[in-house]
């Protein structure tokens, strides 16, 4: 309701997210390739993001000036997330990388060669990645560090329980998406082409992610039930 009566005082933002909506984005927005870094290693050469999330940053985000800080952070947790979803590593192995991989942005050697995951490449190329990630401006590393860290310990914190309550499938939710549209605000305040406020308006950014993360659950329902997995809460 809070976020309604936010929309309604500015009825002109209403307006034109349905202008971009039906093609106005074109006027504003130059063809242009997608981000490589120094090496070839832009997002381009990492198979396309399926994420409702990342595919709502890619329409946008990649146009902006910041985008080789967004691009990185789109990989490291691209990597972070193959992690968490690999159901061939086990527990006694997963739970400590994911508490330790915000660590791993700064050990210029440290791969991950033994994943079955589709996406494993973004594992076995992380060097590239991480040299990336350590040229990027201090305030970027900071930012990215920070909600790698805190979603490591997330997903850590959920391959131990299951998603029982409907407060528990919020918390969920936040560590594996609201904290992206956290950290995308961070980076888009750090980069000084928007207000401080951006940044520090951590509920309207969570809210975005948990809104499109529950999306992707209902969606992918039966797919994580045939692979072993399980987001949905019980108590629904």
């Amino acid at each position: 309701m809070e976020l309604l009566r936010k929309w309604l005082g500015h009825p002109e933002d209403i307006y034109n997210l349905l202008r971009f909506k039906m093609g106005g984005y074109r006027a504003v927005m130059p063809r242009m390739d997608p981000v490589s870094g120094a090496g070839g290693s832009g997002c381009n050469a990492y198979p396309n993001p399926s994420r409702a999330v990342w595919e709502v940053v890619g329409m946008i985000v990649f146009f902006s000036p910041p985008r080789h800080a967004v691009c990185i952070f789109y990989l490291v947790l691209r990597a972070l997330d193959t992690i968490e979803d690999d159901m061939s590593i086990s527990l006694e192995v997963k739970v400590p990388m994911l508490h330790e991989f915000h660590s791993y942005l700064y050990q210029p050697e440290w791969k991950y060669m033994e994943s079955k995951e589709k996406d494993r490449q973004v594992l076995e190329d992380f060097p590239t990645i991480s040299m990336e990630f350590r040229n990027l401006s201090k305030v970027y590393q900071e930012v990215i560090s920070d909600i790698c860290h805190k979603m490591g310990i997330g997903m850590a914190e959920f391959l131990e329980k299951k998603v029982d309550s409907q407060h528990e499938w919020d918390k969920y939710c936040h560590y594996v998406a609201g904290l992206v549209g956290i950290g995308l605000s961070r980076l888009f305040s750090a980069s000084e082409l928007e207000d401080p406020i951006i940044g520090q308006d951590t509920e309207l950014a969570n809210s975005m992610g948990l809104f499109l993360q529950k999306t992707n659950i209902i969606r992918d329902y039966l797919e994580d039930q045939l692979e072993g997995r399980e987001f949905w809460p019980r108590e629904v």
